[in-house]
């Protein structure tokens, strides 16, 4: 039992060899924003993405010399792996905010996490006056992040002696495209890199410029949500902009290997999909909901459309947990008080699609959770000795098992309990109750949209929680749990 829940030597050399590489990765990451100081003449950034590299490049070459790959992995130490690779790459990719003096280090971190999290809360006070060098590298931060560190890693990587289906596993990803994972993982990207040049392509023609498309490219399709304004989409005040970017994030906050089916052609697929039935529905039921209540509070004047408009873009910013915004603080809290931001709320929470690039329960886990209630529903009705068959239609016809539906309960419980904790941690400073669970709400499920509480003056301890609630949501929370419990037991056994 105490080899269960500890790590041996050889599993600690194999997760320190292979952190090695992912700094190699992140270093020549790096790299690529000095193309943009060049272009743009911002020779201030040289220095600080250069040193980074270097520092980046140096641990991660230490890494790999000295400690080699000695044990194939498993899925406890693929996942203490997925948990620590996180913090590491925020580390680093803290560095350039830091080195060029723009972000003191806390402040860098929480950047950095937010960024490779896909969240989009930011430590910047004035985002108009962002350097275009700086920008580039926060888009590029959630747009690795929209793919997964391990997930490059296990594309770019041949062979490191570890079992990649358990690395696949261990950063919440359960669906594969073919049998194989290295194949499904090159599918994945090439899929994300032809959807990424869409989404450039598709800002372009609702008239944004060429950087800003990139930009918005990569923080939309990645439903990253960073802004280049601090009025986010409002800046550009286009509607064709707004409609763009809605379909972006849908696509990103979308299953792959539903993509992947439809790109075969077989398009109706993602009509049967209990995941887009679960996704339109709440953005439907809800859109309507808000629309009328913004309506009937002339919030946007007397043009229902007009309030139809600000309402979806909400609606869809949210359930795809992109946070890219449109209405803001301190109006989304005095006119959208009630019933949108409840709405908002639980939208946030619900999240986005399986295997795609956002965050929250998953629409997955709701669909399984809905369909328990009709099952364990029509059992009371049935005889004591008939079988019901528990089935939905994910991409194909899928067997629920009791297991199935335990591990979903397990993992919606923890999730609200994490969410409870955070809530009451953020309230003994800001005692606004409203403010505070929409925004912990929106840190958890990687959404980023604000109400004005998180700010570069906020407490270090609240800002610490929201690291800490990037990180788990983005990890789905029990890759972290099990690195506290393996942290703990270590120390009471010392």
């Amino acid at each position: 039992m105490q080899r269960i829940h500890r790590l041996s030597g050889r599993e600690i050399k194999t997760i320190l060899h292979l952190s090695g590489n992912a700094c190699l990765l992140l270093a020549a990451a790096m790299l690529i924003p000095l193309i943009v100081s060049f272009i743009y003449e911002e020779p201030q950034y040289i220095i600080p993405f250069i040193l980074s590299s270097v520092i980046s490049g140096l641990i991660g070459l230490f890494l790999i010399k000295f400690f080699k790959v000695e044990i194939e992995m498993t899925l406890k130490s693929a996942m203490i792996f997925s948990t620590i690779i996180w913090l590491i790459a925020c580390a680093l990719g803290a560095l350039p905010y830091y080195i060029s003096g723009e972000l003191s280090y806390l402040n860098a971190y929480f950047e950095a996490m937010s960024g490779f999290t896909t969240t989009g809360f930011s430590m910047y006070p004035n985002l108009d006056v962002v350097s275009y060098t700086i920008n580039f590298w926060r888009a590029f931060t959630q747009w690795i992040g929209g793919l997964g560190i391990i997930f490059l890693l296990l594309v770019l990587l041949r062979s490191t002696g570890v079992d990649v289906l358990r690395l696949y596993l261990a950063e919440g990803r359960e669906e594969r495209l073919t049998p194989s994972i290295k194949h499904s993982t090159r599918i994945i990207v090439y899929i994300y890199l032809f959807f990424t040049a869409i989404a450039v392509t598709l800002f372009l023609i609702a008239g944004m410029p060429l950087f800003d498309s990139v930009f918005h490219a990569f923080t939309a399709l990645s439903t990253g949500g960073f802004g280049m304004h601090n009025t986010s989409l409002l800046f550009y005040n286009s509607v064709w902009i707004e409609i763009a970017a809605m379909i972006i994030m849908m696509i990103g906050a979308t299953n792959f290997a539903l993509h992947y089916t439809v790109l075969k052609g077989n398009w109706k697929e993602y009509f049967k999909d209990i995941e887009s039935k679960v996704a339109y529905s709440l953005i439907i039921i809800s859109t309507l909901l808000v629309t009328l209540m913004l309506y009937n509070n002339q919030v946007y004047g007397s043009d229902l459309l007009l309030n139809f408009r600000y309402a979806l873009f909400q609606m869809v910013s949210a359930i795809t947990t992109t946070g890219l915004q449109t209405a803001f603080y301190p109006d989304l809290l005095a006119k959208w008080i009630g019933l949108g931001t409840f709405l908002l709320t639980i939208l946030m929470i619900i999240g986005a699609g399986s295997l795609s690039t956002g965050g929250g329960i998953k629409w997955l886990r709701l669909g399984i959770l809905l369909k328990g209630i009709t099952w364990q529903v029509k059992s009371f009705i049935l005889p004591g000795k008939a079988v019901m068959a528990k089935k939905i239609h994910h991409v194909s016809e899928l067997k629920i098992t009791d297991d199935v539906l335990r591990i979903t309960g397990a993992f919606v419980f923890t999730y609200f309990l994490i969410y409870i904790i955070s809530v009451i941690i953020v309230l003994i400073y800001y005692p606004d109750i409203s403010r505070v669970i929409f925004e912990v709400a929106s840190a958890l499920s990687n959404v980023g949209l604000g109400s004005g509480i998180i700010t570069p003056t906020s407490p270090d301890l609240v800002k610490f929680v929201f690291i800490i609630d990037f990180w788990m949501g983005r990890l789905e929370i029990w890759p972290v749990l099990l690195l506290i419990v393996i942290t703990i037991n270590n120390i009471v056994k010392r």
